[in-house]
């Protein structure tokens, strides 16, 4: 007879017996405490994901009286992607040293540093410096991503892990809209003269999520005897062609996330004259790439993410030129229609390539699921990292190509080549046939 594990007594205390894998324990035992886990874990990453695109919102208040330039802009938009990706890797390796609850509670709780310093620090004649370093410590949201992932991952099954890092991140990723309707609301009732508003709202909202996590979350043991994955996972060639990848998927829809308002208010000045005409579709890109990206996740374990990443890629470079094309000629509908589908696919996109990870690894290490796992877990910090860069790469992109032609179309070109570098490279690594390869058909 298989062993269950009970119902933990206390919240929050260490689980040392966990067996997802077990069809008898998953389904007495584990998945009402995965399912606790998750919730508590999408709440966190949530408000991390509005404190860290918070200055994507923040910057449509910055008028005249600030004398900030579009450029200027762009940078206090990439200052905080910046940041949050080079976190994503320490917060990975936080949860096997910390355990995931402890480190949630903690993580969530560091929030409100950059939101009370935005709430009372931002009104006309604070100098740039300053608002440089209030951007770059927003970036703490950023890390709360891969320690949440890292976390979740650990306690699902293979079958369910599309599914479920799909709902975690998903809800995550809905932090960027949640924050730009804050914003929108605090525009049309207050006026751009209060941002300091749109921060102060999320220090309640930081507060619960910490104290949820505090009681209701758990720690796994076994995420603690997962040591030097980080170290192994760097030599892993994977881990590298899987960041590549998940550049085009998630770098594109954070990048564009932060950058969505202000290239509107440049490229159709005409039309979105005011910041709250542009705050009115600021929210949506992000808002459906949120709600789609389970539905990567879903895909991914029914049709492989490999194939679901590849025809992605592919809509993504069409997605592209579709705003290109609106830019040229100066059509509105069309260009946000392209962008809603470069905002929906990367939503996919986002889904299906974290669902590869530990495919992948359970392929090259079939007989062993502790290994799998241990550096799946760690590629997905890795490439959870080096993919948030990638939104620090649209923001620069955006803001050298309108200081150099004062348009964004150089921009949109470089988009669509690495959108197609991304079509080759999972073909050739993950989906070419008669290779030979363990990893096709991941």
């Amino acid at each position: 007879m298989t062993a269950t594990l009970p119902a933990p007594s206390l919240k929050g205390q260490w689980i040392d017996d966990w067996r997802p894998e077990d069809p008898a324990f998953w389904n007495s035992t584990g998945a009402p405490i995965a399912r606790r886990n998750l919730i508590f874990s999408i709440t966190s990453e949530h408000i991390g994901f509005s404190v860290w695109s918070l200055w994507s919102v923040l910057v449509l208040f910055l008028g005249p009286a600030y004398g900030i330039d579009p450029a200027g802009k762009f940078l206090l938009t990439a200052v905080p992607t910046l940041v949050g990706a080079a976190l994503r890797i320490p917060y990975s390796f936080a949860v096997a040293r910390f355990g995931g609850r402890n480190w949630t509670v903690f993580s969530a709780a560091l929030l409100l540093v950059p939101s009370v310093l935005a709430a009372f620090l931002i009104r006309p004649g604070v100098d740039y410096s300053t608002l440089l370093i209030l951007a770059a410590v927003a970036g703490v949201g950023g890390g709360n991503f891969a320690s949440s992932m890292t976390n979740i991952n650990a306690y699902y099954p293979d079958r369910l892990k599309g599914w479920a890092l799909g709902i975690n991140a998903g809800g995550g990723n809905l932090g960027v809209a949640a924050v730009q309707l804050v914003g929108l609301f605090v525009l049309a009732v207050l006026g751009a003269g209060h941002p300091g508003v749109v921060a102060g709202i999320y220090i309640p909202l930081i507060v619960l999520a910490a104290l949820g996590s505090a009681l209701y979350m758990d720690n796994l043991s076994q995420a603690r005897n997962e040591k030097r994955g980080m170290r192994d996972a760097v030599r892993e060639p994977h881990t590298w062609i899987m960041s590549v990848l998940y550049i085009g998927t998630f770098g594109s829809f954070i990048g564009f996330g932060f950058a969505f308002g202000q290239v509107l208010q440049v490229q159709f000045a005409d039309v979105f004259s005011t910041p709250v005409k542009a705050a009115y579709l600021t929210f949506l890109g992000p808002l459906l790439g949120s709600l789609i990206r389970p539905v990567g996740g879903a895909l991914a374990d029914r049709l492989g993410g490999a194939r679901v990443t590849f025809v992605n890629f592919i809509a993504m470079g069409v997605g592209a030129a579709v705003v290109l094309l609106a830019a040229q000629v100066r059509s509105l509908p069309l260009y946000i229609a392209g962008f809603i589908a470069l905002f929906v696919f990367s939503g996919i996109g986002n889904g299906s390539t974290y669902k590869m990870i530990p495919a992948i690894f359970k392929r090259k290490h079939p007989h062993d699921s502790l290994e799998a796992r241990r550096l799946s877990g760690a590629v997905i910090g890795i490439a959870g990292a080096i993919g948030a860069f990638g939104g620090v790469l649209v923001n620069l992109a955006f803001r050298q190509s309108f200081l150099a032609t004062g348009s964004a179309d150089a921009a949109y070109l470089a988009f669509i080549a690495f959108y197609a570098v991304c079509v080759a490279v999972t073909w050739v690594v993950y989906m070419r046939p008669g290779h030979g390869r363990i990893y096709s058909r991941v």
